[in-house]
């Protein structure tokens, strides 16, 4: 199966231990130097439709993702890290 980065926005990043959604995937972290991925993020729920910002973004270190399908991706969500949105 061939996957371009484009495509990862509509799959659906899911823990495989207890079958969390986080939601669809909104950016991936680079290292050119290595020409790898790093990370992948999922951004953080609107809360109070948006009013009240965003919860944290969920990023997983390309070591948790477990698995790649048509539709998901499957993570280990105990690696998982929270940070703050990153200001553009």
């Amino acid at each position: 199966m061939i996957c371009r980065i484009a495509d990862l926005q509509y799959k659906e990043v899911i823990d495989i231990a207890d079958g969390t959604r986080y939601g669809f995937v909104g950016d991936i972290e680079l290292n050119p130097e290595r020409g790898a991925i790093e990370s992948v993020v999922v951004k953080g729920r609107p809360r109070l439709l948006g009013l009240l910002g965003r919860e944290p973004d969920a990023v997983f270190p390309w070591s948790a993702v477990k698995r790649f399908g048509e539709d998901i991706i499957l993570v280990d969500g105990r690696s998982q890290a929270r940070r703050e949105r990153r200001g553009r």
